[in-house]
């Protein structure tokens, strides 16, 4: 009898044949000319199609929510276009994917942004932290706060972006609200210091979340909508003073607006797995969806967690770069492919879409 691992879950009307999810993973191949994703995307993506979930690339949902170059975006109807036939891809080879969707805040460089304009934050505070841009890495420019009165577009342009996530195709959404980007920026009491409606006291902090949430929900049904978040990392130089008690919150708003799942990234970004004894099941007493697990998993790790009931679903991310049938992979016990981090970031086809299967290999 196969483990728990590799049997169905239901997500709402959304039926995963497995629990094993593609995370997240920031590869910088789309056109240079308008960030649109293209026929290289789709083969990437569809290779990858046999992942219970397949969770989009942080795709940001305007330009002014770009921080690395060659990201998507899902702003344009070139964009729109080019994601089409990224999820038809991956419909036709039997998948299902959300879109991720991105805002950096900070996190990004004036040569990245409407204008050569600073980047938006919830308080002027500079990470210290670097970004990639068209000559290589550099530091990430200093911020400016966002007004009180602009805060309402920015949670219309994630609707806006989940509305050409439909249009596209996707087949749900999750909101990026780690890694020390937008919205975990606006949670984080090292980062937000505002002293209106959406600072200070908790629940004023995570008011940004909920409207963001509240506007996408409107736009795909709950259930179809997942959130990431990021308690214990300090990613892009961030940190709370209590983020057992911080991300409580942001759980609560989660589960208030009914989504399907929550995805935590468990200790460090990247590893390593450190965190408070106890601190997941902790947080995940605030929700009653299903949850994801992230971080430094393998195949008996991801096994014992989800027969235990620790986990629903496990995100795999370097595992899959390099291994496109990852689930048959794991199935059979059989090796895997070693990912190449030279090629994670940029290029071509090359540590792409040109490592081997199982099939390809025999």
């Amino acid at each position: 009898m196969d483990p728990k691992l590799f049997n169905p879950l239901e997500l709402g009307d959304l039926t995963l044949p497995n629990r094993i999810v593609m995370a997240p993973l920031t590869r910088n191949r789309a056109l240079p000319d308008g960030d649109v994703p293209h026929d290289l995307n789709a083969t990437y993506y569809a290779q990858r199609a046999g992942a219970g979930l397949i969770i989009s690339e942080g795709t940001q949902i305007s330009q002014e929510g770009k921080g690395y170059i060659q990201t998507p975006g899902i702003y344009s109807n070139e964009q729109v276009v080019g994601w089409k036939t990224v999820t038809d891809a991956v419909h036709n080879a039997g998948g299902r994917i959300f879109a991720q969707l991105w805002h950096v805040g900070r996190i990004s460089h004036v040569s990245l942004q409407p204008d050569g304009q600073a980047p938006v934050a919830p308080s002027p505070i500079t990470a210290k932290s670097q970004t990639f841009v068209a000559t290589g890495f550099a530091d990430v420019s200093d911020p400016r706060q966002l007004d009180t009165g602009e805060i309402a577009r920015v949670v219309a342009d994630y609707r806006k972006a989940a509305e050409n996530a439909k249009a596209a195709g996707f087949d749900g959404i999750e909101i990026h609200a780690a890694n020390g980007y937008l919205i975990d920026q606006f949670l984080r009491d090292s980062t937000n210091k505002r002293d209106d409606a959406y600072g200070r006291s908790l629940d004023k902090r995570t008011r940004f979340l909920a409207e963001v949430l509240e506007a996408v929900t409107s736009v795909y049904a709950s259930t179809r909508v997942g959130v990431r978040f990021s308690p214990f990392s300090s990613f892009n130089d961030i940190s709370d003073s209590d983020p057992l008690t911080t991300f409580g919150a942001a759980i609560t708003r989660a589960n208030d607006a009914g989504l399907g799942y929550i995805h935590l990234v468990e200790g460090e970004t990247g590893g390593p797995r450190t965190f408070p004894p106890n601190a997941i099941a902790t947080l995940r007493e605030n929700f009653s969806g299903a949850y994801m697990a992230n971080n430094a998993y393998d195949r008996q790790l991801a096994i014992d967690a989800v027969e235990s009931g620790k986990a629903d679903l496990v995100a795999f991310g370097a595992l899959f770069i390099a291994n496109p049938d990852l689930v048959e992979r794991f199935r059979q016990d059989a090796p895997l492919n070693t990912p190449d981090p030279q090629t994670f970031y940029g290029g071509d086809a090359v540590g792409y879409t040109d490592y081997p299967t199982l099939d390809q290999v025999a």
